[in-house]
């Protein structure tokens, strides 16, 4: 398949996923997420590929869902038509990276907002350079409660979540790594060499052995109810869309709410 949006690159054994809008912050448009899925679905039935890294191109991870193309292609959706394109872009893609059975890495600098800090964090491991932040301003700035996927309690804890989220605020790679949600930090330009490094150690280990593992971790957080409340939370996000506060700040105009957006994520 010949991508337009993304830039596939396998090193060894680890196959590089990457956001590529760099002149969009690596905004996610449908484009870039039908590709993203595909390469995943590709990596995955791949014998030789034994890690898969996402990560994006130039300054940013990614800005998060291209709301520019939102406004211009689905603000007249009917709530079915909303619910089908989000249960299959956002809810059922990322659950794809959590059930990839083969281990998992973002590779993250720059922003990482909303959907991107999605995508980032259903991958099974994040590292992420000293100048990376994460946030998710959406219940503030577009009244939606969160991203669709609300994976937040699982990667930073349930009190950690609800500061974030109510506060909309970002959280700097440090504190990320702090809490838990990030398992190392790097300078920039060790970035990808580092990453490059943990996922080739871990290509080195048995890969039957490395999925049993993987499967039985992700058992494990469903036994806790991760897929149950994934999939509750996908259905209270719907309802976000038709409230009267949403209706007032998308009449307000998209544009007023992504400027917002950039302001509560500004340095």
């Amino acid at each position: 398949m010949a991508y337009t949006q993304i830039a596939v690159e396998r090193r060894g054994a680890v196959a590089w996923l990457f956001h590529d809008r760099p002149e969009m912050r690596n905004a996610e448009s449908s484009v870039l997420l039908d590709e993203l899925d595909q390469a995943l679905r590709e990596a995955s039935g791949d014998d030789a590929v034994r890690v898969i890294v996402i990560a994006g191109k130039g300054e940013h991870f990614s800005a998060g869902h291209d709301l520019k193309e939102g406004q211009e292609k689905r603000q007249g959706f009917s709530v079915e038509q909303r619910w089908a394109y989000e249960e299959k872009r956002y809810l059922e893609y990322s659950l794809r990276i959590w059930d990839c059975p083969k281990p998992t890495i973002a590779a993250v600098q720059g922003a990482c907002i909303a959907g991107g800090f999605m995508v980032a964090n259903m991958c099974d491991m994040i590292v992420a350079s000293e100048d990376a932040f994460f946030a998710d301003p959406v219940c503030k700035t577009l009244a939606a409660s969160a991203v669709e996927v609300l994976m937040h309690p699982y990667v930073m804890g349930l009190r950690a979540a609800k500061e974030f989220l109510f506060t909309g605020r970002r959280m700097g790679a440090a504190e990320a790594h702090r809490v838990g949600m990030v398992n190392r930090v790097v300078p920039r330009a060790e970035l990808e060499a580092a990453t490059q490094a943990l996922a080739e150690d871990i290509a080195s280990a048995p890969p039957f052995a490395i999925k049993l593992t993987k499967r039985s971790l992700n058992r494990a957080a469903d036994m806790q109810g991760f897929r149950d409340a994934i999939n509750a939370h996908f259905d209270t996000h719907q309802l976000a869309h038709v409230t009267e506060e949403f209706r007032r700040t998308r009449e307000a105009g998209l544009a007023a709410a992504i400027a917002r957006g950039k302001a509560q994520t500004a340095a």
